[in-house]
């Protein structure tokens, strides 16, 4: 399966951090936030990786994350040159797609529950597109999903609405068929002058090929374009590790409990760990639960 990280954009609401490194860089906790949407997309099953980024940050995202052999995985890497909307990332993947299935995850967005990463990967979708639905307090701030009372049907997507009955936020991490290139190339731009994603969406909506999941509570997700935001993922994050032992997105983690990486390497790569992170790593692969 492969799988595409969308980690452009000029982060803005994050300034004046941003202006000197790119938003999925900046740290959640004790990684780099892009460890978060990696590690989901290798718990989905996803062994090819491309990566969509700034120029100013593609050597940066290289640096990090090299070829991939460190996490069992190929990992690619493609320049968006400015920013035109999330649908461009699809186009721009083209090549690297070559009319497959993927999964499709903003780089700045973080997924934790019970299970949820393997979950993923047991999906049985016969539509073309698959998304997530999460209940928020506040919709205006998102896209929103509505559904039929009775049958849970989807009945309705919007960008932003300023009034929605419904409270079901669409987060950002989407399964689609080879089909999103060629509906992604035909969108044309909103009004804000973007290509949206709601406007794919709505195209599957419109010939019944689109289902939706809603994540269930006890699951979290943190769409971490705000200092708010970012730093309420860094308290969840640290009080799940400290209380549990165990770590929250971790890429080598996820791709041991995957089968792409044998512990008996990781333990030689971190034989003498000199960080909290190298030390919590070793102790997370050796709990089974």
């Amino acid at each position: 399966m492969k799988g595409i990280i969308l980690a452009g954009g000029e982060g803005t609401r994050l300034r004046p951090c941003t202006l000197v490194v790119g938003k999925q860089l900046l740290p959640v906790y004790d990684k780099p936030m892009i460890y978060y949407p990696l590690s989901t997309l290798i718990h989905a099953g996803v062994k090819e990786v491309l990566i969509i980024s700034t120029p100013e940050e593609e050597e940066r995202f290289r640096n990090l994350l090299g070829d991939g052999s460190n996490f069992g995985i190929t990992i690619q890497y493609q320049i968006q040159k400015s920013p035109s909307g999330i649908p461009e990332g699809i186009t721009l993947a083209k090549k690297f797609l070559d009319e497959s299935d993927f999964w499709f995850i903003l780089g700045d967005n973080l997924f934790h529950g019970p299970e949820f990463g393997i979950k993923l990967r047991n999906i049985n979708s016969n539509l073309g597109a698959l998304i997530f639905a999460y209940r928020v307090k506040d919709p205006s701030s998102y896209g929103i999903v509505t559904f039929d009372s009775a049958s849970d049907k989807i009945i309705n997507l919007e960008e932003k609405p300023k009034h929605s009955y419904s409270k079901w936020a669409i987060p950002g991490l989407y399964k689609l068929d080879h089909r999103a290139v060629n509906i992604a190339e035909r969108l044309e731009p909103s009004g804000r002058g973007e290509l949206e994603i709601i406007d794919l969406l709505c195209a599957y909506l419109q010939v019944e090929q689109l289902e939706c999941i809603k994540i269930s509570r006890g699951n979290s997700w943190f769409d971490l374009g705000t200092p708010d935001q970012l730093l309420n993922a860094s308290l969840y994050v640290q009080m799940i590790q400290e209380r549990q032992g165990l770590l929250v997105g971790s890429p080598e983690e996820a791709s041991v409990r995957s089968n792409l990486l044998i512990i008996e390497d990781l333990r030689k790569k971190f034989e003498n760990p000199v960080n909290k992170y190298s030390k919590m790593l070793l102790s997370s692969l050796e709990i089974n639960d």
